[in-house]
């Protein structure tokens, strides 16, 4: 389970800072996290979508995006291509496994209405069916991070000379994760802390070293916001040079 840290400065990793608590993610937590939430959020759905999936993705792989699982069970959500969650391929790429697993949370009825845990398990049909519930505390306070509930949560701690870690152009991403508008454009706040956070989040792997909105700017050397900027509705990042 995600754990609290004391008062001592944060190791290298990101942070999410909720309530006067401090969850720790890798970096790789971070940004499959952060993917979660932004698909939910692209595809128009609640808030209670985002926990629901959050919670599940850390009982089912604790955030990883694993090559391996029980049977043919793969990636964040250990969706099974024999069962129709998709090819390997597509199982194992993040924004693909989120999208799919929102599809079949929106078939479930009156899911709006129901406990992550009960949610969660309709759609996956685990053989633990109440662990979910383990993981709903930590997943409802990342998801207030991740979709702007509250401002300025996630902060990752970045070591100078980490190298951008993809081969997937930041715009093809930003499409295909976060949708339109994102970039370039007058946001409000839950849609700009969205975007912000998602590229905090990604920060590590796309070699980004500022993001600033609302007033507020990230930047690697620490996991919390500096605040007292001019305020703008438009999220403006900085990255290292190619």
């Amino acid at each position: 389970m995600l754990t609290t840290h004391g008062t001592a400065g944060p190791p290298p990793g990101c942070h999410v800072h909720v309530s006067g608590l401090n969850y720790p993610l890798s970096f790789d937590q971070a940004a499959n996290a952060t993917t979660i939430a932004a698909v939910g959020k692209r595809m128009g759905l609640p808030d209670h979508a985002v926990s629901i999936a959050l919670a599940t993705a850390f009982q089912e792989s604790r955030m990883h995006n694993l090559p391996y699982g029980d049977a043919d069970s793969l990636g964040l959500f250990q969706q099974r291509p024999s069962q129709g969650w998709g090819s390997v391929e597509e199982v194992m790429v993040p924004s693909h496994a989120a999208q799919t697993f929102y599809e079949h949370l929106a078939r479930v009825p009156g899911w709006e209405t129901l406990p992550v845990t009960v949610a969660a398990q309709t759609v996956q049909r685990s053989g633990a069916p109440d662990a979910y519930a383990d993981w709903e505390l930590e997943a409802r306070a990342l998801a207030q991070a991740f979709t702007g509930e509250i401002t300025a949560g996630l902060g990752c701690v970045i070591p100078s000379g980490v190298p951008a870690s993809t081969t997937t152009t930041l715009g093809a991403a930003i499409a295909a994760e976060l949708g339109s508008p994102a970039l370039d454009a007058t946001l409000d706040a839950p849609r700009g802390w969205t975007v912000a956070s998602w590229l905090v989040g990604h920060a590590a792997e796309f070699g980004i070293t500022s993001v600033t909105f609302a007033g507020r700017r990230w930047t690697p050397a620490a996991d919390t916001w500096q605040s007292g900027l001019a305020a703008s509705s438009t999220v403006a990042f900085t990255r290292t040079a190619a």
